[in-house]
């Protein structure tokens, strides 16, 4: 099992360490015949403003759509969401997104850098009890369309009761940042996705 981590810009190297520890063979993915080469892609936090140029100038704007399209399972944290929205907003009107999750995201919603903060996070489908999920410049979920899975929310604070992890088919996305924490129960979990969509081929 190939799984690839779009590697133009954020916090790649983490992610590789986590989807290599849950079981996965990762590789960082920068140009159109790598992408054709995995199974599945995560796409990482970072500036997703830079990450939809950087997408467009190395070619993979398309590719990775089409493949999103096909069924490729993929899993966005934080800027990895936004990339996988459908709507966005308080983002650059030129700003482009993968799209594939019939959801609408707000950039930057918890706030600033000096902001960031970590708490607790209930994800349905993910045994273990609450993530400590660390939120970094992060987007919340403001709407999601029926086909859309909610599966994790804020449980307490000002924010409570917002979506932060979601799931539309073999599309996963968490506003956090879980390959900051050593706990890798999403990333196993989004192996296992991967794992069953190849069963099903």
């Amino acid at each position: 099992m190939n799984i690839g981590v779009l590697a133009l810009q954020g916090d790649v190297r983490e992610h590789l360490r986590a989807l290599e520890a849950s079981g996965a063979t990762a590789a960082p993915i920068r140009r159109p015949d790598e992408l054709a080469a995995v199974d599945a892609l995560v796409i990482p936090g970072g500036e997703s403003t830079v990450m939809s140029k950087l997408a467009i100038t190395f070619e993979l704007m398309e590719p990775i759509r089409k493949r999103i399209s096909a069924g490729m399972p993929v899993y966005g944290s934080c800027a990895g969401m936004i990339m996988l929205a459908t709507k966005v907003l308080d983002g650059r009107p030129d700003q482009e997104s993968f799209g594939g999750i019939d959801m609408t995201v707000r950039r930057n919603a918890f706030g600033r850098q000096v902001e960031s903060f970590e708490g607790p996070v209930d994800i349905a489908d993910i045994s273990g009890g609450p993530f400590d999920a660390v939120f970094i410049r992060a987007p919340w979920v403001e709407q999601t369309g029926d086909d859309v899975q909610v599966m994790g929310r804020v449980t307490a604070g000002p924010a409570a009761g917002r979506i932060v992890a979601v799931r539309q088919g073999n599309l996963l996305a968490t506003a956090f940042h879980p390959e900051l924490t050593g706990d890798l129960r999403v990333h196993r979990y989004f192996v296992e996705m991967v794992r069953r969509t190849d069963d099903s081929d």
